[in-house]
């Protein structure tokens, strides 16, 4: 009888796992650099949908700048990202965990 009770939390637990998945998929993070000149939004499950530069600075002289920013940005949000996720998982880990799974 304790397994059966045990699978049926497992599968609940899969189940609100994969409702928190779906949830992540529609919520946004925002990575920014250069004081919010360049920003990256990013999905709770690591899609990057949306860069933003700031026209000030598109200059073709300043291009490995415009890179770097670029790029921290990017990072930035990826890093936001995971911790969504995480923060979102965690309780399932958690759980899991105390389960002995």
């Amino acid at each position: 009888m304790k397994m059966n009770n045990m699978m049926k939390q497992a599968q609940k637990m899969q189940s609100q796992m994969m409702q928190i998945q779906e949830k992540l998929a529609e919520e946004t993070v925002e990575g920014a650099s250069g004081g919010g000149m360049v920003k990256v939004t990013t999905t709770g499950q690591g899609n990057i949908v949306e860069i933003k530069i700031d026209p000030e600075v598109i200059k073709p002289e300043d291009a490995e700048i415009l890179e770097d920013l670029v790029l921290v940005a990017v990072n930035d949000s990826i890093e936001k990202s995971r911790e969504l996720a995480n923060s979102r998982m965690g309780m399932f880990t958690n759980a899991l965990s105390s389960l002995g799974l």
